[in-house]
């Protein structure tokens, strides 16, 4: 039998603080060899808008199995009421390869995006940093949030976002009451990126919004927003500035517009990249060296989030009796 969970399902069981430790290990995986994870494979619809990905892995130590099924439809939200992002995630047993659980993926994906977030800034932002900033407010938005609050001891967040003003403030009391932080509503993108000691971008921007010489010295900077060719939120600026580590080299340089687009203009190279988080996270490359230096992440999303947060979701479920049990072979 197999356990069906619904977004709320999963709202329940998957926190971001838990979610950051699973995601951490999975990063470790990763970088020692233990996890086997193919390059995405994604399909675009233009006509529509639509951005479709496959993405499967397995964690070997963790035992962690499965496959997400990902799309991002941006006219979701005006059209048909449906959020951006939309998920399915397939948990599948180590030993038989049998499907143990079938779950809502788009909750799981904006978490374990948030959790890659708080991994990094924990390794790569100041120890002393006080002022973080988010760029957005959407879904994604409140994940980084959550993380890097998670994260670093933080006295408050800067807020900007071009969505309507009620929009931006309800997102602003909720994070507040949340997290137990104060969040400030900022007037311009510039004004809270050069405050903050720690940036993240979750936008939909194909242009990039910021401009590299707005971060202060020692910032830190999370981007995950652009997560496709041709896109961006970085100026080259930011990248030339900054030590950048990725969630992976091969899968940035693959998907990552706010990389591909500076090396296509011949303005950065793949060389200049410092390495991978899991490098980091092992100890096998140094994070932060300095106080003044600037780091940037840059994550496009891997498998190895998914479905180590996903194989928690199960096991959490299992202990707690959550979810529906359905016989695929009844």
């Amino acid at each position: 039998m197999a356990l069906l969970l619904n977004r709320s399902d999963v709202q329940k069981l998957l926190n971001i603080d838990d979610a950051i430790d699973v995601v951490e290990g999975a990063f470790a995986e990763l970088a020692s060899g233990t996890a086997i994870m193919p390059d995405r494979t994604v399909m675009i619809d233009p006509d529509v808008g639509g951005w479709i990905a496959s993405m499967p892995a397995y964690l070997k130590s963790s035992g962690a199995l499965g496959g997400k099924s990902v799309t991002v439809y941006k006219s979701n939200p005006e059209k048909f009421n449906l959020p951006t992002t939309l998920a399915t995630i397939i948990v599948l047993d180590q030993n038989t390869g049998q499907t143990v659980a079938v779950m809502d993926g788009g909750y799981l994906t904006a978490i374990r995006t948030g959790a890659v977030t708080g991994v990094a800034t924990k390794h790569l932002a100041r120890k002393d940093a006080s002022v973080g900033a988010i760029l957005g407010a959407g879904v994604q938005a409140r994940a980084q949030v959550l993380a890097i609050c998670s994260a670093a001891n933080l006295d408050k967040v800067l807020i900007y976002a071009v969505d309507p003003p009620e929009k931006v403030q309800a997102f602003a009391d909720e994070l507040a009451a949340t997290t137990g932080v104060t969040m400030e509503i900022g007037s311009s993108t510039q004004s809270v990126v050069e405050q903050a000691d720690i940036v993240c971008l979750a936008t939909t921007a194909v242009e990039p919004i910021v401009d590299g010489d707005w971060f202060k010295a020692g910032a830190h900077i999370n981007a995950i927003g652009s997560h496709a060719p041709g896109v961006r939120e970085l100026d080259t600026k930011s990248l030339v500035r900054s030590k950048v580590v990725c969630d992976t080299k091969v899968a940035c340089l693959n998907e990552a517009g706010d990389i591909q687009i500076p090396i296509e203009a011949g303005e950065y190279s793949a060389d200049q990249i410092h390495g991978d988080l899991g490098e980091v996270v092992n100890g096998t490359i140094a994070g932060r060296e300095s106080d003044d230096e600037v780091t940037l992440f840059k994550s496009v999303g891997l498998a190895v989030q998914d479905i180590s947060c996903a194989s928690l979701v199960y096991r959490k479920a299992v202990e707690l009796g959550v979810g529906q049990e359905f016989g695929f072979s009844a």
